[in-house]
């Protein structure tokens, strides 16, 4: 890979990012890429958390068809992707992650702009900590616009809703902060940019809106800055990866179809973060204690 230079862009981060009419293409060579499907229409524009001059941080992925995305199609340049699995276990779990990748390690190698580090093995709750499951270097130097969890959830620890609420909340069964979502708001700022941010997508309706998502960032000292309506179809080539690997013969459950809402969470010290000023054009009425956007 090439010496890592900054690259300019005129595009202003002042607000979310909304893809040009046009791509800007990047290094298509004659070989075997993912075959993303067309993506369907949608009635409302979507909101992207991002530009794609920013650096990102992605946490969590499954089998990094979002990365994938966020590189072909909005042509995002500084990513580094994470996976709690090794690289065997995600092969076993989804082979569809092995084109997507190779794809993109490739385009990191070939193209010296294209600043990708594809990690495995790293734990949302030790980012940046040193050992192992911290992402080691390419973590730990921190500086990201972005930090981005979607969907975060600990699996099929337990059937029982108040016991899976616990876990993905971070407290375990006898009240204690411990792990996943309170621990990974606590790695995640300190590896931000000034003016950076963190992104969180879940799902909508229970179990996931008992998770008290915002309580939780308020634990760091992070406040909910805006919050959306999560549109699968605005990443082309994006389908949701379960926590437990795929599903036989493709199954019938599609998690992208289901509704999901995303956090942008800020400093509650004062500190302006980057793409959250919101259009007054595009607001509905709000109460004070209200963030939401359609």
């Amino acid at each position: 890979m090439g010496k890592s230079k900054k690259q300019k862009s005129n595009r202003s981060t002042n607000a979310p990012y909304q893809k040009p009419s046009k791509s800007q293409g990047h290094n298509n060579k004659n070989k075997s890429k993912p075959n993303p499907p067309r993506p369907q229409q949608h009635h409302t524009n979507p909101t992207i958390p991002f530009d794609p001059s920013n650096r990102i941080l992605l946490v969590g992925e499954g089998d990094f068809s979002f990365t994938y995305s966020l590189y072909t199609h909005y042509q995002c340049r500084a990513l580094v992707a994470t996976c709690l699995d090794s690289a065997a276990t995600l092969a076993e779990k989804y082979p569809q992650s092995t084109a997507y990748v190779q794809e993109l390690e490739d385009a990191a190698c070939e193209d010296e702009t294209v600043h990708i580090k594809i990690l495995y093995g790293v734990d949302a709750t030790k980012l940046g900590k040193g050992g192992l499951g911290s992402g080691g270097k390419d973590v730990r130097k921190g500086g990201f616009d972005r930090v981005m969890f979607n969907f975060p959830h600990v699996g099929g620890l337990t059937k029982d809703v108040n016991r899976q609420v616990r876990y993905n909340q971070g407290i375990n069964v006898d009240g204690t902060l411990a792990e996943l979502l309170v621990n990974f708001f606590q790695a995640a700022v300190p590896l931000l940019a000034p003016e950076g941010c963190v992104v969180v997508t879940i799902f909508e309706g229970e179990p996931y809106s008992l998770w008290n998502v915002r309580d939780l960032a308020r634990h760091v000292d992070l406040k909910v800055e805006r919050s959306f309506k999560f549109q699968a179809e605005a990443y082309p080539g994006y389908r949701h990866a379960r926590t437990l690997g795929n599903i036989e013969g493709g199954g019938g459950w599609k998690g992208e179809e289901r509704d999901a809402r995303t956090y942008i969470f800020g400093r509650k010290d004062g500190e302006k973060t980057q793409g959250h000023a919101r259009s007054q054009k595009n607001r509905k009425s709000e109460t004070s204690d209200s963030d939401e956007d359609d």
